[in-house]
């Protein structure tokens, strides 16, 4: 499911950009010779982008994508914290069973929901249902409890950093797509240069158009996929902090639980 979301976000980018670089930044209007749209008119920025070249619409879906990605895990993270506030929530969970209101802790966590609750309620319901099995003795409890937290860590961390690599790989690959736009608008340049053996200011300043659009599509589609790989790479380190704090909290109340 998660693979064929991402397929469909880069198909439907792809297929948005290149729609709006041949219909919108391509129309014929922007153009002094609208059948070989070369000559943009004057002050017209469509048409000035488009003679960038067929690049500028890869470019274009890898900032559609960004973006996308970036709302994407926006919403995931908030839904990972649930429904109240994180910090309230723990004071809660912990103050519930500092009192040995295990029902109540598990009812909390009922009701925020989110990755944070479900790894606490592991937590509390391995605890809640090994708390007076002889077969476990004290230490043993902690480190069953401890193993329903790892396993419930294993199934929450994934959730909270997938699509980061979508985004650290658009940062790479859109500077890469933009320097071999580059590359290609100053052969271009220097092609039209080298079959005249004049300078054709129209055609140096197609291959100079297509280099410099290139350079700047790809700084900003990097500039915007770094900043919020960053971002959230940050976030979801803080969210984990959190809850290793939480887990700590609730493993010494039942550690005290255990001994007295």
């Amino acid at each position: 499911m998660k693979n064929l979301f991402n397929a469909i976000v880069i198909a439907l980018a792809l297929f948005v950009a290149y729609t709006v670089y041949y219909t919108v930044l391509g129309n014929p209007d922007n153009f002094n010779d609208p059948e070989t749209k070369h000559e943009p008119k004057n002050g017209n920025i469509y048409g000035t982008i488009y003679t960038g070249g067929p690049l500028v619409g890869l470019l274009m879906s890898f900032i559609i994508i960004a973006i996308t990605f970036i709302f994407e895990r926006s919403f995931s993270i908030n839904k990972a914290k649930g429904k109240g506030n994180p910090a309230n929530f723990i004071k809660e969970v912990t103050n519930l069973l500092a009192k040995g209101d295990l029902d109540s802790a598990l009812a909390e966590c009922d009701k925020q929901r989110g990755s944070m609750a479900n790894v606490l309620r592991a937590a509390v319901l391995r605890f809640k249902e090994i708390e007076n099995d002889p077969e476990f003795p004290g230490e043993k409890k902690v480190s069953e409890v401890q193993r329903a937290i790892d396993e419930s860590m294993n199934l929450e961390t994934p959730l909270l950093e997938k699509n980061l690599v979508i985004l650290s790989t658009v940062a790479s690959i859109a500077v890469l797509v933009g320097l071999l736009g580059t590359t290609l608008g100053m052969i271009r340049a220097f092609q039209a240069l080298a079959a005249s053996g004049t300078v054709s200011a129209i055609q140096l300043s197609i291959g100079i158009s297509e280099a410099l659009y290139n350079t700047a599509g790809g700084l900003i589609g990097a500039i915007i996929s770094i900043v919020a790989y960053n971002y959230f790479t940050t976030k979801v380190d803080g969210f984990v902090y959190m809850i290793d704090e939480a887990i700590l909290s609730i493993t010494q109340i039942f550690t005290i639980r255990i001994k007295s």
